[in-house]
């Protein structure tokens, strides 16, 4: 390999490394140009690929790759798992056993192995898969998370939560904090300051842990806010002060500091004792009373909240978002009802030209807490699994949650209509798994319909 390739393919998996995909293809490529049989440039090219969601291209450069070294068993997983997100069982089972059975002493490739099962409903033989892996290297931190998940999703809290708690993807916000993270000793007046991580609906979910902070001690209770959050925070039970996540956390300002996702294992949560006192967020009556005018008079009708999608960057977006507002049609011929838009974002569009009678008020929204503000004037809110469900959740507003028969989150346990994080408000609509999305809008309809009637 020439120094130039050699430095081209250094630069290219050094910009991968960051994220910055744009410079990591362009170098990659060009190290190809070069030195077109090296099969690590080829991979790593792929991965870039399908980090920017460019799936096809990803898959082809993972095949050349493997055309030059057919017997690199990382290879063969990183085939396989994009087959696997892509739902082609089949061709995914191929490439990732063949990954194990070229090194079985990888751990990387056992708990990919893993993941396919898991995925597949076979949470013995994925369980097996992720230990093997953890055998091989006991901090192996895919392999930890996989098994933390599967754990969590089969209601094993107990072994899940310390096992999740070893996630690293807190690691910049933790540089930043200059206080020590607290790690379950008795809070005993002193101030904690919640963190932030993952996304909206993590955050609405797991704030409800400032109120627990603040019965077991803690003399003063803060949260990091993402900007669409901050507002509604001020309202959040148990929460003193809403620090917006640009804000310069100084020393003293607060003792201590917990990601929001640790706070589970902390409180000793189990599927048995969730702490779910609804409502926990309590929106502005003066926001409430606003968009009480702008949805006006609804003559009798109840009022229905729909989400049909969710943020199109979250990795498994797609196999959770409906495929068009369209799938939501079925509910516009409920008697005595009125539909009301609370898309944002990706998908809003689409209420601008509705299949159906549809009230769009997203336009005038600015942040959750106007959403909220809406939600509160609802009877009921139809989502896929995006932060608005979590909001009518901590609402208590009655919320229908539209969940995918693929890659479901672990928070929604396995085989249950209901959910213990928002009991008695939140009931679960599971995509068939060998059926579609009109099923479970069907299912809907039939419960809503006879509730109505």
């Amino acid at each position: 390999m020439s120094a130039t390739a050699e430095s081209l393919f250094a630069q290219g998996t050094d910009a991968l490394a960051r994220g910055d995909l744009a410079a990591a293809e362009t170098a990659l490529r060009e190290a190809i140009v070069l030195q077109p049989l090296l099969a690590e440039a080829h991979a790593n090219l792929g991965l870039a690929l399908e980090r920017a969601g460019r799936p096809d291209e990803a898959e082809a450069a993972y095949r050349e790759a493997l055309a030059i070294a057919p017997q690199a068993a990382p290879i063969w997983g990183l085939l396989g798992t994009l087959q696997l997100m892509r739902r082609r069982r089949l061709d995914a089972e191929a490439a990732l056993t063949r990954a194990v059975a070229l090194d079985p002493q990888s751990p990387a490739a056992w708990t990919h192995l893993g993941l396919l099962h898991a995925l597949g409903g076979v949470a013995r033989l994925a369980e097996g898969c992720h230990r093997r892996a953890l055998e091989l290297d006991p901090g192996h931190a895919d392999a930890t998370l996989n098994l933390a998940t599967l754990l969590l999703r089969q209601g094993r809290w107990d072994e899940g939560w310390p096992l999740f708690e070893r996630r690293g993807w807190y690691a910049a916000l933790a540089a930043r904090l200059p206080m020590p993270r607290w790690g379950g000793e008795p809070l005993a007046g002193r101030s904690l300051l919640i963190g932030v991580e993952a996304g909206l609906g993590d955050m609405i979910q797991f704030v409800r842990y400032a109120a627990i902070a603040k019965a077991a001690g803690a003399g003063r209770v803060g949260v990091l806010a993402y900007p669409p959050l901050a507002r509604l925070f001020a309202g959040a039970d148990g929460v003193d002060e809403v620090v917006p996540l640009s804000a310069e956390v100084a020393p003293g300002d607060w003792d201590l500091w917990a990601p929001p996702m640790s706070l589970p294992l902390h409180f000793g949560t189990r599927v048995d004792k969730v702490p779910a006192m609804l409502p926990y967020l309590r929106p502005d009556p003066a926001l409430v009373a606003h968009w009480r005018a702008v949805l006006g008079d609804a003559g009798g009708r109840r009022r229905i909240g729909l989400v049909w999608r969710g943020s199109a960057g979250f990795e498994t977006d797609a196999w959770r978002s409906l495929p068009s507002l369209a799938t939501l049609a079925p509910l516009a011929a409920l008697p005595g009802v009125q539909l009301v838009s609370l898309q944002k974002g990706a998908g809003e569009d689409e209420a601008a030209a509705p299949p159906f009678e549809l009230l769009n008020p997203m336009p005038a929204v600015a942040d959750l807490a106007d959403t909220a503000a809406l939600v509160e004037n609802l009877d009921l809110v139809v989502s896929v699994d995006t932060a608005v469900a979590h909001l009518a959740g901590a609402l208590g507003t009655p919320c229908a949650l539209l969940l995918p028969d693929f890659n479901v989150d672990w928070r929604w346990l396995e085989g249950r209509a209901d959910t213990p994080w928002y009991p008695g408000v939140m009931r679960l609509f599971r995509r068939p798994a060998v059926g579609r999305w009109d099923d479970a809008v069907a299912e809907l309809r039939a419960e809503l319909e006879a509730a109505l009637g």
